[in-house]
């Protein structure tokens, strides 16, 4: 080899000299939920996003566990929804599924939908105080799904 390759190729220490490495033990979940962009009903999940976010590792470091999807399909169905490269979460790995859409909201769930900045300010907004709190909680945390979905969509139809 050159010089350079021999350069490339050697080893480098990220770690100052001396540092001290302690190993932290693998940590055991009782649960964890991960949300995807589809799932079938089998378990099998697909992340059509850039990126995958390591949700199979949680799902396997957990006692239970279940995906939500903004869409489930048939099992076998996944080829329509997008590559079969971005079904990452083998059904073994999952307890249940539920299909729940805008269920990633505030944050983003692309190429689904992006990430809600003004709800996000709203809530930031609501911490002022115990009434800013008791409005955001009566209109988006003490009600249904559908009411949640609807003052969602009210608020996102007030800024267009």
């Amino acid at each position: 080899m050159s010089d350079a390759a021999d350069a490339f190729f050697a080893p480098t220490e990220p770690f100052p000299a001396g540092a001290e490495l302690v190993a932290v033990p693998a940590l055991r979940l009782d649960l964890a939920v991960v949300h995807a962009n589809r799932a079938d009903t089998a378990g099998n999940a697909q992340f059509l996003g850039p990126d995958r976010f390591f949700d199979e590792l949680f799902l396997g470091a957990a006692d239970r566990r279940f995906v939500t999807a903004e869409k489930v399909v048939a099992n076998g169905a996944l080829e329509a929804e997008g590559p079969l490269a971005a079904v990452t979460v083998h059904r073994l790995l999952t307890d249940g599924v539920a299909e729940t859409p805008r269920g990633a909201h505030f944050t983003a769930c692309p190429p689904d939908y992006g990430r809600d900045e003004a709800f996000q300010k709203e809530y930031a907004a609501s911490a002022a105080g115990a009434e800013a709190f008791a409005q955001f909680r009566a209109r988006y945390l003490d009600v249904d799904e559908a009411a949640y979905q609807s003052a969602v969509d009210a608020q996102a139809g007030s800024r267009r």
